[in-house]
């Protein structure tokens, strides 16, 4: 400490292969003293001025004491860069240090931590490696305590796994060592603050006018439909779009392991899994809340994905009366999808046979839309896929709507069509009796087909 009682500027060297610098300061030196000032202040800081939700006057003060502080000390930085530095410690004292400038970021759509040194994260579907780092790990095991301590939820290396959500919405998944072998990890899924809506979906070329036409009418008319993709590709999305169109006189529940659909509708009843606590004990799944959820008069039933066993009760809530439900599922393509169902119920009731789970499956689900991610990140609805019952013992399915790719642009950008196939579906007639009715010529192939 100098003299006043500020911390002394530190002189720790570079960690090897990193000549990053920050004015005259290398990266380390700059990081432990901004890691110093931060102990310092931790110390002489009124702990009401640091509460979790400090109002603006309070972050001023406690800013304008950072500034004193910085101010004190001679070090090799210019004022714009000790603004910086003043800045970057308030975050650390307020926010979530190196991460609350990505948690600022509204483009960022995920922020992927593969230890101290090694920060990600993704914009319109491209992934980019940033500046930010950590001191080492024990300070981002130290940001990370403090955002899933805020829900309730704790890591360390009695518990090294964690999946959290933020109040933002957003979700974080964490894994430590030794689980991990390169230090902490950390996931967050970003979710804006305005999802997205069916107009920024045909903006951004996720799916064409006729598409969401057919998808909007089929909520209308309670058809039972799964969305399927991998992991980013846009389900949950595609999901809260489709949910605007529920009628706000229907009482709709939810079930998710982290609370993260985004509905408009007055009437949600949103129930959410529970992890076990240190004993292994107190944990709720999402075939307990499926269960449960049938005994609470539900209009529509909206499972977040489904994983395991719970499909089992899903699908036998989609045959007995609770028609309309939505869930999600990863899979690389329609009857993958079908595959990983019966998969899954399989798990759930060993004495089934295969052809009596098809038979429940076909009868159940109604369509099965398929998003992908594709190479240049942007987000496309491949398959609008109908199940149509079965054929033998092999449940059968037609293509209503498929995303034909036609190959890469010179700047890396897909090109590709949505095409109607021309088959007409056989929902078609309950969408009349129903007094829905669709253009004549929505099924019609816009361009012939490859075959």
């Amino acid at each position: 400490m100098t003299a006043s009682g500020a911390p002394a500027r530190t002189t720790a060297s570079l960690s090897a292969g990193d000549s990053r610098t920050v004015g005259g300061l290398d990266l380390r030196a700059y990081l432990e003293l901004k890691h110093a000032i931060h102990r310092y202040l931790l110390d002489k800081l009124d702990p009401q001025s640091t509460s979790d939700t400090p109002d603006d006057q309070q972050q001023a003060q406690v800013l304008a004491t950072i500034r004193n502080v910085v101010s004190q000390i001679k070090i090799p930085l210019s004022d714009p860069e000790k603004d910086h530095l003043s800045h970057e410690i308030l975050n650390e004292v307020l926010g979530l240090g190196p991460l609350e400038p990505l948690m600022q970021d509204m483009s960022i759509s995920d922020i992927l931590i593969n230890g101290s040194k090694e920060v990600f994260v993704e914009r319109s579907g491209i992934l980019e490696e940033t500046k930010v780092v950590f001191k080492d790990d024990a300070h981002l095991v130290r940001i990370v305590n403090k955002i899933v301590s805020a829900v309730g939820r704790r890591v360390d290396e009695s518990s090294p796994m964690v999946d959290a959500r933020l109040p933002d919405g957003s979700r974080v998944n964490v894994i430590l060592p030794p689980l991990s072998v390169d230090g902490p990890h950390v996931s967050i899924r970003r979710f804006g603050q305005t999802p997205l809506t069916d107009t920024d979906l045909l903006a951004n070329q996720m799916l064409n006018a006729p598409m969401l036409g057919l998808l909007k009418a089929a909520v209308a008319a309670r058809l039972n439909m799964v969305i399927s993709g991998g992991t980013g590709a846009g389900k949950t999305t595609l999901l809260n779009v489709l949910s605007a169109y529920i009628s706000s006189k229907e009482r709709i529940i939810t079930i998710e392991d982290a609370a993260e659909l985004q509905l408009k509708q007055r009437h949600v009843v949103r129930l959410e899994c529970r992890p076990a606590n240190t004993d292994g004990k107190g944990g709720v799944q999402a075939r307990q809340l499926v269960i449960n959820s049938l005994r609470m008069r539900p209009d529509r039933i909206i499972v977040g994905e489904v994983r395991g066993e719970e499909v089992l009760d899903m699908l036998q809530a989609m045959n007995t009366g609770h028609d309309g439900s939505l869930t999600t599922i990863h899979a690389n393509s329609p009857r993958d999808a079908l595959a990983r169902i019966e998969t899954m119920v399989m798990t759930a009731n060993l004495n089934s046979a295969d052809k009596a789970i098809r038979r429940q499956i076909a009868s159940a689900i109604t369509l099965i839309l398929q998003v992908a991610r594709l190479s240049d990140g942007t987000r496309r609805l491949t398959h609008i896929s109908e199940v149509t019952g079965m054929e033998a013992d092999v449940i059968s399915m037609q293509d209503l709507f498929v995303f034909e790719k036609q190959g890469i642009s010179s700047d890396g950008k897909t090109i590709g069509t949505f095409t109607a196939t021309g088959i007409r579906p056989r929902f078609a007639e309950r969408l009349q009796t129903l007094g829905i009715n669709l253009p004549v010529d929505m099924f019609q192939p816009t361009t012939p087909r490859r075959r």
